[in-house]
């Protein structure tokens, strides 16, 4: 066996070292954003169907609670009291508790007045006669009241509201 080309062939070049693969092109930006906007879109709508429609949903005790809202009763009234304000000053207060219709007695009124006088007592005229911190002070002394008698007294009316 000789080595010797064959007639009518061309002659072959030395090997030459195998040609690098190419190195993978790189994924567009816009493409990886798409991709990513996807992702976020799908977790976004299996969040919502968990919450909404799935398992998470909520049911049973959250409905019954919106349906179970008692039912609004007497509304009983509370004796006016001064109460002293900073600076010298004087807030006289009178209250009307919204009652469920279950309740038929009337409830003592002292637990109303003692959060009463804790929640305005040394607060400042500005802050009692304002629109905006008697709502606040208001709703303040409603959940008091809605902690101190156990769900008894629904809204707080105020019946007299005098500053000196």
């Amino acid at each position: 066996m000789s080595s010797k080309p064959k007639i009518g062939s061309r002659g072959t070049a030395p090997a030459a070292a195998p040609a690098p693969a190419p190195a993978p092109a790189p994924v567009p930006r816009r493409k990886r954003l798409v991709v990513v906007l996807v992702v976020v879109l799908l977790a976004g709508a299996g969040a919502g169907y968990w919450f909404v429609l799935g398992p998470g949903a909520a049911s049973g005790p959250a409905t019954e609670e919106v349906q179970a809202q008692p039912v609004p009763g007497v509304v009983q009234t509370v004796e006016p009291v001064s109460i002293n304000l900073a600076d010298g000053r004087y807030l006289r207060i009178g209250l009307g508790l919204q009652l469920p219709a279950e309740i038929e007695e009337e409830i003592d009124p002292a637990r109303a007045l003692d959060r009463t006088i804790s929640v305005f007592s040394g607060r400042s005229v500005d802050e009692v006669t304002s629109p905006e911190g008697r709502a606040s002070l208001k709703v303040e002394l409603t959940q008091q009241l809605h902690e101190a008698y156990e769900g008894e007294v629904l809204e707080v009316f105020f019946t007299e509201y005098v500053t000196q």
